[in-house]
């Protein structure tokens, strides 16, 4: 946890000319943007496996339509399927799950109010107004529409804005692929059901965390939209 602190520190110093008292801010956001970049491959990757999967659809409807009363038969033909092309239904979920280790460090770094058993001064930086260790409830409390709540609108917004796009993309692809792999693959298809709607727990997300992690996370989910974007 010390080693992480000093990085974040190291980085608000780098970028301190910049952006003065938000400088902690803008690192965490720097940060952010650093681990998806390394995560950017498995993104790419991602989006091949992406376009294998809907490639497949024809396939897997004619699977459906020849063991239509075998399901079983069925579930295992379309596993088959996806390992002779050597395409994983689950490989979408790779560059999430690298970004949570990421998450929970910065969750618990402003958290803490100590870091090696001395106090934690990250706790003392703020953006604009609202501080990076602090919550929504607290800015609500300090009065609606200060400054600290119109950071948090802001960020609700940019989350309400990315989770829009993203539902719509989803639903997109799902009308799109109506054969899809998620009826045949155990467990898929009610992930397909509330995929749409993952986006949306964001804004929980971001209201309930410290705000250093609400940044973490409305960055990602932004990049992550951009991303897709680019790489469909």
């Amino acid at each position: 946890m010390s080693v992480f602190a000093r990085l974040v520190e190291q980085l608000a110093d780098l970028l301190q000319p910049f952006f003065h008292a938000s400088a902690t801010a803008a690192a965490i956001v720097l940060f952010t943007a650093l681990v998806r970049l390394a995560a950017h491959p498995l993104a790419r990757a991602a989006a091949r496996g992406q376009r294998a999967r809907a490639a497949l659809q024809p396939r897997i409807a004619e699977l459906r339509e020849r063991h239509a009363r075998d399901p079983e038969r069925l579930e295992r033909a379309v596993l088959e399927l996806h390992t002779e092309a050597q395409v994983s239904p689950l490989s979408g979920l790779l560059p999430g799950l690298l970004q949570l280790p990421a998450f929970f460090l910065l969750y618990h770094l402003f958290s803490n109010a100590t870091i090696g058993d001395e106090p934690n001064a990250l706790l003392g930086h703020d953006l604009l107004t609202a501080p990076l260790g602090g919550h929504w409830a607290d800015a609500v409390g300090g009065g609606i529409f200060g400054t600290a709540d119109l950071v948090y609108l802001v960020l609700f917004a940019v989350v309400a804005a990315v989770a829009t796009l993203n539902y719509r993309r989803t639903r997109r692809t799902a009308a799109e692929s109506p054969a899809s792999a998620g009826d045949t693959v155990p467990g898929l298809g009610a992930v397909g059901k509330v995929a749409p709607f993952l986006s949306f727990f964001t804004l929980v997300t971001v209201a309930v965390v410290p705000l250093a992690a609400a940044l973490y996370v409305v960055t990602s989910t932004t990049w992550s939209a951009v991303e897709r974007a680019v790489l469909s």
